[in-house]
């Protein structure tokens, strides 16, 4: 009667044990698809962040007057931090 019961349960107990297993190897994956992605997000933001800076570069080398360029390059430097 004993040993008969405990197949039964030893069967669930089996299952249970499985379905925890599987939905702990889902969340792991789950967490590591979303690292990548904010990973992947961050590294376009930076180089979105470069490109301005270049592009900010660039028009400042493009203006005429000496005193108005390096004021325009003082500012980048000292926004460079933010």
């Amino acid at each position: 009667m004993i040993a008969r019961l405990w197949q039964r349960i030893a069967g669930w107990l089996g299952l249970l044990g499985g379905l925890i297993i599987a939905a702990l190897a889902l969340l792991q994956v789950g967490r590591r698809q979303g690292r990548a992605q904010a990973e992947q997000k961050q590294e376009k933001a930076d180089m979105a962040a470069v490109e301005v800076g270049r592009d900010a570069a660039e028009t400042i080398e493009r203006l005429d007057d000496d005193a108005v360029r390096d004021r325009a390059r003082k500012r980048m430097r000292d926004t460079r931090g933010r």
